[in-house]
């Protein structure tokens, strides 16, 4: 599953060229033209990672960055500044931003700091973007922006862990049963497709999301971008 981006930036140009080299470092990249759009996207859509200019019209990088974070507290926000001035820097770091980086910069240099703000984000949260749901394995909840959170059980978010590490891929069901019960039975295979159903309950208010059955092999998690 490759990491999706969204990159918010106004110079039309510069946003062709960032988003035709993270596509090629094998990256899925959303754009926005203004900080309104970047929100309306995000909240939407969601990202794994946000890259955002400061200065942009109607909604500049760090009123979008705030609102954001109202959101998501977590979802890594890298700013893009042609600014040197101290203050800025830290009122981009204040508001929630992970790291920054000046104009004008080597594309190089933006590959590296964003898969180095996803290494982290994923060591340090372990936390997994589902559509616009988000599994906290340190806690077990999922949530959703307009829904209250669910505790899930110990074997229900190791099943949605392993399912949204290899989204889009079929997943065999007894990987699954070794993962869960380290056995491969009739018993462990019905109560499997238990397990399987309440996940689809539990996703249902994100129409963007199937969890599909590939009959006598296993099981996929698609969402829709």
């Amino acid at each position: 599953m490759s990491d999706t981006i969204l990159l918010v930036e106004d110079d039309s140009t510069l946003s062709m060229i960032i988003s035709e080299t993270l596509q090629r470092d094998g990256f899925e990249v959303l754009t926005a033209g203004n900080g309104e759009e970047g929100l309306r996207i995000f909240t939407g859509r969601g990202a794994d990672m946000i890259v955002a200019d400061v200065m942009m019209p109607r909604m500049d990088g760090f009123d979008m960055g705030r609102r954001i974070r109202q959101i998501d507290k977590n979802v890594p926000l890298l700013f893009l500044t042609a600014k040197s001035d101290i203050d800025d820097i830290v009122e981009g770091f204040e508001l929630g931003g992970n790291d920054y980086l000046k104009k004008p910069f080597r594309m190089l240099e933006l590959i590296v700091r964003i898969k180095a703000l996803l290494r982290r984000n994923v060591k340090e949260d372990n936390s997994f973007k589902i559509g616009r749901y988000t599994l906290d394995m340190s806690t077990q909840m999922l949530t959703h922006p307009d829904k209250e959170g669910i505790e899930l059980s110990l074997i229900e978010a190791k099943l949605l862990r392993e399912l949204a590490v290899n989204a889009g891929q079929t997943v065999e069901a007894s990987t699954l049963m070794q993962l869960i019960w380290q056995r491969d039975d009739p018993y462990s295979r019905n109560s499997l497709h238990g397990f399987i159903h309440k996940l689809r309950h539990y996703l249902r208010h994100d129409p963007s999301i199937s969890l599909l059955n590939q009959r006598g092999i296993g099981y996929m998690l698609a969402v829709k971008r």
